[in-house]
């Protein structure tokens, strides 16, 4: 019998898997390839005391950011948060707790989790601050610190194409961290740009198997966001 993966719209596709105090996985880089109709969505739930595990928080007015405004999110688990004022008032007010992570590591963190890999080692940050409370080690002569694979209650993606199978495919920068996360949670929520049929996508083209997919929901009018426009200066006639 086959599985529906598609819902109507993102309210429904996240009905029954939201609750108070869950970790949450949201993809993307920058305002690239962000699921931002399902953060939508978790807004509208209202949960609140949320563990959020994503590269960036945001903006202020999108992304993460209106999650952050409405004080839905309690901790952080992070590389880069600084184009978010919201994010900057609640963290040096004490509000929200933050871990960061150099990026390659939370890249890795997660990989870890969604193969079932439950610590590793890595030599990045050892004698900072970041390695302050963690177990280390030394291997050929280099020192190493241990860090935790991340695994989630739910996982929120942004494709560029899916079939009704939840098979993804990810486009450009798009590509960053959806994947992988789509791996590492116990449910795997995807919002998609264009939606076909199962055979339709090249098999050799596909980046994350439905088999990691539970729900799909089709964008109607996707919105994409420049995080920093910048532009070339006319040149004078």
């Amino acid at each position: 019998m086959a599985v529906k993966k598609l819902y109507p719209d993102a309210v429904s596709a996240l009905s029954g898997l939201l609750f108070d105090g869950m970790t949450i996985m949201s993809g993307g880089f920058g305002l690239c390839g962000i699921p931002d109709v399902l953060i939508e969505a978790v807004k509208r739930a209202g949960v609140k005391n949320l563990t959020v595990i994503s590269n960036n928080a945001g903006i202020d007015g999108a992304g993460l950011g209106i999650l952050l405004e409405t004080r839905q999110i309690s901790k952080m688990i992070s590389s880069y948060v600084g184009e978010n004022a919201t994010f900057a008032r609640q963290y040096l007010s004490g509000e929200l707790e933050i871990e960061f992570n150099p990026q390659g590591t939370l890249a890795e963190r997660i990989r870890a989790g969604g193969a079932g890999i439950p610590a590793f080692f890595t030599a990045t940050g050892y004698g900072t601050q970041i390695a302050e409370g963690k177990e280390t080690r030394v291997f050929n002569g280099r020192h190493y610190i241990m860090e935790t694979g991340l695994f989630a209650d739910l996982a929120l993606v942004h494709a560029y194409k899916a079939d009704t199978e939840g098979n993804l495919v990810f486009r450009k920068t798009a590509r960053n961290f959806n994947p992988m996360m789509a791996t590492a949670a116990k449910t795997t929520v995807a919002q998609v740009e264009h939606l076909v049929e199962p055979g339709e996508i090249d098999p050799d083209h596909i980046h994350t198997p439905g088999i990691f997919v539970q729900r799909i929901v089709k964008l109607e009018a996707p919105v994409k966001r420049i995080e920093q426009r910048t532009v070339r200066k006319r040149e004078a006639v």
